[in-house]
């Protein structure tokens, strides 16, 4: 194919310049042919006019016609100074009688060492050629300008060039299909015995129990190559269990330690409440009431805690369920953001209705969780502002979130969605984890962009219909 389109640019490009010359010189042979044909009716015995410029007009009063209709041209004589003398044209009009040749072309043909010049026009989808020479008597002195119209005809250079391409297309056209089938013959030839290893290997999955393969009567390199993945899949079979095993005593462990951690936090202060209380105990202090509502306060904030931490720890184990129902995002992210009063978080959208397929709860879930991170993720000393945007692409709805907090540094881009990293004092490091699961539910994704110091974009991308 690009052996036959190189050919025809070739063609096409040389075809162009040959038709180029081709019209050059036939203007130059019919010009020189009338140029002589002019000088044999100045210089013959039936002209009686003595050959100067003003008796033109007489000289060539007939026989004009006569030249043009043997050369089957048009013919124009001008004098020197660019006035029309006389011409072959039928109809000729008393006001084309006045019309003068541009100062270009006699400059053109005063200091041009071949006093030639020749101008191209297109015109009505045509291109025509107008050649302009000077007429000289029997002593070489110039008595007029002969002007031949000429009309560039390519039909037939541009019939024999279609006909070219015509033929070259078919002779490649079967060349095309002979190659295709003699490599579709020998692909199959070749990859007959590597089929069966292919589409086991297509197969092969970490998940799941893989079959071996079995293949008599092949080459000794296929039979190795079918014996290194029998092996690979024994291999593989038994690192998955182990994987496994190992993955969940991990998991469970983690899980366990970041309880204990988190559980442990309001424990202690509990504990110096109730000591504190206890010392200080008096049944007949006037102010028991007001320490007592005071301790108590301390513990039921304390327990709240608490409450949160197994909340949100049962949120992030629980898997978000698909409900699948239609709903304008823009809406239902602008009833996300009006928990927070903050005058500095902006909300901005591609337009007012964007219809997509999602759980509510999970979407406002996504949204806050973004919001706070980017809330929590502002310096004291810093004016905040956070941009919330909604927009589509592609056939998927995209939000982002970008603020111009302190950034995510180098080192910690990579761990920021794992489930119990945080650079906070305080939290438990689930937040982006769960907006990060809930996302993948919905076959989406999420990523971010950060500089240090000047802020972080999160870009959250899901599509409008879920498979």
């Amino acid at each position: 194919m690009l052996a036959s389109i190189l050919i025809s640019a070739v063609a096409i490009y040389q075809y162009k310049e040959e038709t180029k010359d081709y019209h050059e010189e036939r203007l130059q042979r019919k010009e020189i042919s009338v140029q002589t044909h002019i000088k044999r009716v100045l210089n013959s015995r039936q002209n009686t006019w003595e050959v100067k410029t003003e008796n033109i007009p007489y000289i060539f009063k007939e026989e004009i016609y006569n030249i043009a209709d043997i050369h089957k041209l048009t013919i124009n004589l001008y004098d020197l100074e660019g006035g029309l003398l006389i011409s072959s044209r039928a109809g000729l009009r008393p006001d084309d009688l006045n019309e003068c040749l541009d100062a270009e072309i006699l400059n053109a043909l005063s200091n041009t060492a071949q006093h030639r010049f020749v101008d191209k026009l297109r015109e009505n989808g045509e291109t025509f050629q107008s050649s302009f020479t000077h007429i000289t008597n029997n002593k070489s002195k110039v008595i007029a300008i002969l002007n031949i119209p000429y009309l560039e005809n390519d039909d037939f250079l541009s019939k024999e060039l279609n006909e070219f391409l015509e033929r070259i297309s078919y002779a490649y056209l079967f060349v095309l299909l002979m190659a295709i089938g003699i490599a579709f013959l020998l692909s199959k030839y070749i990859t007959k015995s590597l089929k069966t290893i292919s589409d086991k290997i297509n197969t092969t999955r970490l998940e799941k129990r893989n079959k071996r393969i079995e293949i008599d009567e092949t080459s000794e390199e296929i039979f190795t190559l079918v014996n290194s993945y029998n092996s690979m899949i024994d291999e593989l079979e038994e690192s998955a269990v182990q994987l496994a095993r190992s993955e969940r005593e991990q998991a469970w462990r983690e899980m366990a330690k970041q309880v204990a951690h988190e559980i442990k936090n309001p424990l202690t202060p509990m504990r110096l409440t109730v000591q504190s209380f206890q010392r200080k105990f008096n049944p007949e202090d006037e102010n028991i009431h007001s320490k007592l509502d005071e301790y108590s306060k301390t513990l039921i904030q304390q327990i709240d805690t608490m409450s949160s931490i197994a909340s949100a720890f049962s949120n992030f184990a629980k898997m978000p369920a698909q409900q699948n129902e239609t709903l304008n995002v823009v809406n239902i992210v602008r009833l996300a953001l009006d928990i927070f009063s903050e005058d500095y978080i902006f909300f901005t959208f591609e337009k007012e209705e964007i219809i997509a397929k999602f759980d509510r709860t999970q979407l406002i879930r996504v949204v806050t969780n973004l919001v706070k991170n980017g809330i929590q993720a502002m310096p004291e000393n810093q004016t905040p502002k956070i941009v919330i945007n909604v927009g589509t692409n592609n056939g998927e709805v995209v939000i982002t979130v970008a603020d111009n907090g302190s950034g995510v540094s180098e080192e910690n881009k990579a761990k920021i969605f794992e489930p119990k990293f945080t650079t906070k004092t305080s939290g438990m490091g689930l937040g982006l984890a769960m907006v990060k699961n809930i996302v993948e539910t919905y076959k989406g994704s999420i990523t971010f962009v950060s500089e240090k110091d000047k802020g972080t974009t999160f870009k959250v991308t899901f599509p409008r219909e879920q498979l």
